[in-house]
Order: C-alpha cells, then sequence, then structure tokens
C-alpha cells in the first residue's frame, strides 16, 4: 500500500483512550484532547523528495490535537426517556437541571400534552441541553449532533450552471 505520508494522521493510526464515564478522550480538557498518532504496520510511504519507506509499527509517532465535547454527568439516552414517559410531569425539566419549568410542566400537566410534546422533540435533537451548558454524554460512536451557523465569515462557493 503506497500512501503519501504527512503529519495530519491520515495515514496513521490515531486511538484516543476514552473515558468510560464521559465517553470522550481521557485527556479532553476545554474542548480539545491530546492524542498519540502511531504508525500503522506495514504502510509503505514515499516522501517528497522520493524516499519511501516501510513502517514496522515501533516507530515513534506525534501528538496532535482533537476536537472533544465537554460532559458533566447528563446521560443523552436518560433525558430522551424521561421526556418521552414522564415529560408531562416535567421529569425530563427537572432532571436537566430546570426546576422552574419543570415545576411549571408539573403544574400543568406538560402544558396539556403539547408542553411535552413540543420538549421531547427539542431534546432528542439535542437543541435543548443541560443547564449548565455542557453536552450530553452520548456513546463515543453515537449520534451526535453538530450545529452548523452561517456567520460573516462563511465562504459560500457559487455553483457553476453547466
Amino acid at each position: 500500500m503506497k500512501l503519501m505520508c504527512s503529519t495530519k494522521c491520515v495515514s496513521w493510526i490515531s486511538c484516543p483512550k476514552i473515558d468510560d464515564a464521559t465517553q470522550e478522550p481521557e485527556t479532553c480538557k476545554d474542548s480539545v484532547a491530546w492524542v498519540e498518532c502511531l504508525p500503522a504496520r506495514e504502510i509503505s510511504c514515499r516522501l517528497a523528495n522520493g524516499t519511501e519507506f516501510t513502517f514496522s509499527g515501533n516507530e515513534v509517532g506525534f501528538n496532535r490535537t482533537v476536537p472533544c465535547r465537554n460532559v458533566s454527568g447528563y446521560s443523552y439516552r436518560v433525558a430522551v426517556a424521561l421526556s418521552l414517559f414522564l415529560g408531562w410531569l416535567g421529569a425530563d425539566r427537572f432532571y436537566l437541571g430546570y426546576p422552574a419549568l419543570g415545576l411549571l410542566k408539573f403544574c400543568t400537566v406538560g402544558f396539556c400534552g403539547i408542553g411535552s410534546l413540543v420538549d421531547f422533540m427539542l431534546i432528542s435533537m439535542q437543541i435543548v441541553g443541560p443547564s449548565d451548558g455542557s453536552h450530553y454524554i452520548v456513546d463515543y460512536y453515537g449520534a451526535r449532533l453538530t450545529r452548523l451557523s452561517i456567520t460573516n465569515e462563511t465562504y459560500r462557493k457559487t455553483q457553476s450552471s453547466s
């Protein structure tokens, strides 16, 4: 297998150690984790100067940063289950740290069911999250959502009409 080697972990194996409790890399701090990139075995590389070599798997790798999410203990699965089954009692809002809204939903029986349905959709789409601003605990390869936004710095590529 011939690959052009670079320092981007493209032809390297990157295996962050995942914390069982948070499902994020163990070294996650301020939305960034340092990950050790090690060479894969039997990868042949051709450098820019034409030199070729094959990794045996014993070479020294390098470190790089990968994005991660700061979590504080709120499970996505628990929040969705509470919203689905006990949302009319406000249990989902109490769990996420919104006691005033939880009490209001409890007193109005989930705003006559409509508020429970709306909250279920908002929690399922991860629009409503924990009150402390952290992210949900989601399995490392689970259904995470990333919000995209368009700002003045966003580049729009014009499509050619052919």
